[in-house]
């Protein structure tokens, strides 16, 4: 689905040192503590499809409610990246 998909961003809510460990090809990082005050400005379509992933679930969630919160229509909570049982890349 994310292969044949680009319309598809998917969010990595990780801390940078997290994300540059190993991340979803593709991801763009804001860190969960960071969501409300980067995520109008750094995801402007507000109807854009949004996989929200972070280390095991718990702030995916928490930022997915909050992109919610701000009128993003599509986004969906991924879980965690420790389930991901395909490739990652380090940056």
């Amino acid at each position: 689905m994310i292969d044949n998909n680009s319309d598809i961003i998917v969010l990595d809510v990780r801390t940078e040192e997290e994300f540059n460990s190993g991340h979803i090809k593709d991801a763009i990082l804001i860190p969960n503590n960071e969501i409300l005050e980067r995520a109008e400005e750094e995801l402007p379509d507000k109807e854009a499809t949004i996989l929200v992933y972070c280390r095991s679930g718990r702030r995916s969630s928490l930022a997915a409610e909050n992109l919610t919160g701000l009128g993003y229509t599509n986004v969906y909570d991924f879980g965690g990246i420790i389930d991901w049982t395909y490739e990652i890349v380090m940056e």
